[in-house]
C-alpha cells in the first residue's frame, strides 16, 4: 500500500500522458516562436547509454557531481532521466533536505522509472513527464538542472533552453555531459553548444574534457535578462575549419 500511494504521488504532474509528447507543426495562438536549429537531431535509440555497472566503475556520476557542485541540500532537476542512473546517485548526494526531479519525455520510460524510485524508497524524488520543447520547471526553484547525452536529442534547442531559464534559482546552474561529435552522431560540438546557449542568454563558466562521462562536462550560468524569442539569432551549423555562430 505504502509503494503504491509513494507511486502515485511520485508520477503527480504528469499522470494524464498516454502517449509521447510532440512539438507541433503550426504554434499555438500567441505562443512566441523561436528559430528552428541548423543542425540534425539525433533520435532516441535507447533510455540506456551504458550499463550502470560500467559507468560506476569509472567513477561517473561521483565525478560529474564533483564538478557540478552538487552538494547536500540542493535542489536538482534531471532531464531526460532515462533508467534513472543519475536520479538514484543525485538522490543520495543531495539527502533528505534536498529535492531530486527526475523527468523523459517517453510515458513507458517514465513510469518504469516512477517504479524504481518507490522500490528503492527515495522520498526525496519526484518523476513527472516534460514536453520535448519545455522541461515545465517550476519557477526559481532549481540550483542544477542536469543534461546527460541527451542534449543532442533536443529539436527545438532555443525554445526548450528559452523556457528552462526561469526554473533557476539565483545562480543556478545547467550541466551538459555530451560527446564532442555532430549531433547526427549522439554527440554535440562544444562550439555548437556554447553557441546555443549563448544566444538565450547564458554564459559558459566551464568546459572540461571528461573521458569517464564520455565526451566532457558543460556548465552555463543565465545571463542578464532573457532574450525575447524574436531576437534570438539561431547558430548555423559550420562547414570545415569554420567555428558555429549567430547567423544573420
Amino acid at each position: 500500500m505504502r509503494a503504491a500511494v509513494l507511486l502515485g504521488l511520485i508520477l503527480l504532474g504528469g499522470c494524464d500522458a498516454t502517449q509521447p509528447r510532440t512539438v507541433p507543426d503550426e504554434p499555438e495562438r500567441n505562443a512566441p516562436r523561436f528559430p528552428r536549429a541548423d543542425r540534425p537531431v539525433a533520435t532516441i535509440v535507447s533510455a540506456r547509454w551504458s550499463t550502470e555497472e560500467a559507468r560506476d566503475r569509472l567513477n561517473e556520476a561521483e565525478a560529474v557531481m564533483d564538478r557540478a557542485g552538487i552538494a547536500a541540500g540542493m535542489t536538482v532537476a534531471d532531464i531526460g532521466a532515462g533508467e534513472g542512473y543519475y536520479t538514484i546517485r543525485l538522490a543520495q548526494r543531495v539527502g533528505p533536505g534536498g529535492r531530486v526531479l527526475a523527468e523523459d519525455i517517453i510515458p513507458g520510460i517514465r513510469d518504469a522509472l516512477a517504479q524504481r524510485v518507490a522500490r528503492e524508497r527515495l522520498d526525496n524524488v519526484s518523476v513527472r513527464l516534460g514536453e520535448p520543447d519545455d522541461a515545465k520547471l517550476p519557477a526559481d526553484s532549481f540550483d542544477r538542472v542536469l543534461m546527460v547525452h541527451m542534449y543532442h536529442e533536443i529539436a527545438e534547442p532555443y525554445a526548450f533552453l528559452w523556457k528552462l531559464r526561469p526554473g533557476l534559482r539565483r545562480g543556478g546552474r545547467v550541466v551538459v555531459v555530451d560527446a564532442d561529435r555532430p549531433t547526427q552522431n549522439h554527440g554535440t560540438p562544444p562550439a555548437l553548444l556554447r553557441c546555443e546557449f549563448a544566444a538565450v542568454g547564458y554564459r559558459q563558466v566551464e568546459m572540461q574534457r571528461m573521458a569517464s562521462a564520455g565526451g566532457y562536462i558543460a556548465v552555463f550560468e543565465a545571463e542578464g535578462p532573457r532574450p525575447e524569442p524574436a531576437a534570438i539569432r539561431p547558430c548555423r551549423l559550420p562547414g570545415p575549419a569554420q567555428t558555429p555562430g549567430p547567423r544573420g
